[in-house]
């Protein structure tokens, strides 16, 4: 899984439009190994003189764009002259980084620390850690690490207690112009509304106060008109609401003529999306009301989609072994996301919008062809695609007629109290397809490399050298990849074992083409790895590769004869 974070930094300035530019620009241009962000949204507000900017890539990557954009902000931007509608405290007001995938909110919020270090160390720029990445527990309220906004710094700063977690002792000239900035760490917050079939604000607003985690207030009798009661104190007192971290309020949308829920859900780990669906449309239906769709405000992480997709399969008892586009389309239709307008996923999860349509056709330019023209390419003159991409190919297939088996099982009559077994199977065959698919495109890749070396100049000694070891270390690869679609496809074999012993014995003969399948693959691609091995001029390397690779023949050779005698058990039964 890719490590994906995102950044949503606030900076004081949405009137001038060549500020905000110069700020995306450092933002856009900068880079960690040749790596850059992508940046997914830019918001500026005129009246609240902010802007927000929205980007996501590595975590590495990141952390550089985030910290070129303080470093504009903080020379571009005068806190001096600064006015606005929203709080504030410096030129970056707020900077979090939020886990998309591949990592932890406990990491992020580690990063969040370095980060702000480095801001004032490097740029003079104090900073308070908050939410996650916060050293006082107080200062996990935004709030708090504000308050007072930029006007009280100077006293802020003299005293110890409420002073910036790196920041100086004392006012300066650089803090006077820069602020102060709040880096933290957050889970990601989603933005969603839920569609209600009636056009009542009040009826939207109570079942929003019965999820809401501040709920509503306490009222004689419990009724909705009761007199307001307070504690012992004086205090009103509040009856939570049922999702944890979860802010929600009912409003009437002229555009759609319904009334919705409205909410923000601030930690999805704790509260997923569908878990908030299932809730509001309990509380609704407790009130009469139903819930006809959900609409996501915003942009989403794949995983929330997945998640959602996977919960409603297991509620039907229904495999989770199936494409990732199934289960997001699963995913859509039970929480109704497609409800007001298309739901494309392309332009809603995180992870899509960072793809480069173009690096992906070159990356995929095989197991994107459709079956004729994937066999033409292969019957061309063209040295590629070759053994090795057929042999992953191959695996590719046998793991996926296991996975078939498998969920073929999962919803076959009777066996309704075995579905979560198959699935796990089916779930492990979805990964093996995904991963030796993606070797078809590899091995021909891995191919495309040495002959690019055989480009390279040779002229002079220094050339034939470098020439020398780019060949060498092509080769290697060359051998690796096919080693890889041996060990891969080998996985496959245990898989159409279990499927011809204990699953739908009507499917017994496809679990053992799968077996012959994987073998060929494994026996297909042991013919890559000696040829690029034998090419090697590390004998002691290419000695221990085909030691591997026979090996694994071997085991292949043993379960695909095990898998056989079984099936044929079960068709002469």
């Amino acid at each position: 899984m890719a490590r994906i974070i995102e950044c949503v930094p606030n900076y004081s300035e949405g009137r001038d439009k060549s500020v905000i530019d110069r700020i995306v620009e450092a933002i856009s241009s900068a880079s960690f190994e040749g790596e850059k962000v992508k940046v997914l949204n830019v918001d500026p507000g005129e009246a609240t003189n902010r802007t927000v900017v929205t980007f996501v890539g590595s975590p590495e990557a990141v952390c550089e764009a985030a910290f070129r954009g303080a470093e504009a902000a903080s020379k571009l931007i005068d806190m001096r002259l600064h006015h606005g509608a929203h709080p504030r405290s410096g030129s970056t007001d707020v900077l979090p980084l939020i886990p998309i995938s591949g990592i932890t909110l406990e990491e992020c919020a580690l990063l969040a620390r370095d980060l702000a270090k480095r801001m004032y160390d490097e740029l003079g720029i104090p900073c308070y850690c908050y939410e996650a990445s916060a050293f006082k527990p107080e200062r996990k309220n935004l709030a708090v690490c504000r308050s007072g906004e930029y006007e009280a710094l100077p006293e802020k700063i003299k005293d110890p207690d409420r002073r910036p977690d790196f920041g100086p002792e004392e006012y300066n000239d650089t803090v006077a112009r820069t602020g102060a900035s709040n880096v933290g760490a957050r889970n990601f917050l989603i933005a969603v509304n839920f569609n209600l079939n009636t056009t009542s604000t009040r009826r939207a607003m109570a079942v929003a106060f019965d999820v809401r985690e501040k709920g509503r207030k306490a009222r004689e009798g419990g009724s909705l008109t009761g007199k307001l009661l307070k504690d012992e104190n004086g205090e009103q007192i509040w009856i939570p609401g049922t999702l944890k971290g979860c802010k929600a309020i009912g409003w009437f949308i002229d555009e759609y003529g319904i009334a919705q829920v409205s909410m923000n859900i601030t930690d999805i780990d704790t509260v997923p999306l569908h878990v908030a669906f299932e809730e509001v449309s309990r509380a609704a239906a407790a009130r009469g009301l139903r819930v006809t769709g959900t609409e996501i405000v915003g942009l989403v992480p794949k995983k929330v989609l997945i998640e959602a997709g996977e919960h409603f399969l297991r509620k039907q008892q229904r495999s989770l072994g199936i494409d990732e586009s199934e289960i997001i389309r699963i995913a859509i239709k039970s929480m109704g996301l497609d409800d007001l307008k298309p739901f494309n996923p392309r332009e809603k999860v995180i992870e899509y919008l960072m793809e480069d349509p173009e690096e992906i056709k070159k990356k995929e330019r095989l197991i994107r062809m459709d079956l004729r023209s994937f066999a033409k390419e292969t019957a061309s003159e063209s040295p590629a695609p070759g053994g090795g991409s057929i042999s992953a190919y191959m695996g590719a297939l046998g793991a996926a007629l296991s996975t078939m088996v498998a969920n073929l099982s999962s919803h076959k009559r009777g066996w309704d109290d075995r579905w979560e077994e198959f699935s796990d199977i089916a779930v492990k065959g979805q990964a093996l397809t995904d991963e030796l698919l993606a070797l078809v495109d590899e091995d021909t890749a891995s191919f495309d490399a040495i002959m690019a070396v055989f480009a390279m100049p040779k002229g002079t000694p220094e050339e034939k050298a470098a020439r020398a070891e780019a060949l060498e270390k092509a080769t290697l690869y060359a051998a690796q990849v096919p080693l890889k679609t041996m060990k891969t496809s080998l996985k496959a074999l245990p898989l159409a074992l279990e499927m011809a012993s204990k699953g739908n014995p009507a499917s017994a003969s496809d679990a053992g083409v799968g077996a012959l399948a994987a073998t060929a693959a494994v026996k297909g691609a042991f013919l890559n790895v000696k040829i690029n091995a034998s090419s090697l001029k590390d004998k002691e390397t290419a000695g221990a590769l085909i030691n591997e690779a026979e090996r694994i023949v071997q085991q292949a050779e043993a379960l695909e004869k095990e898998v056989l005698e079984t099936v044929n058990k079960q068709i002469d039964s």
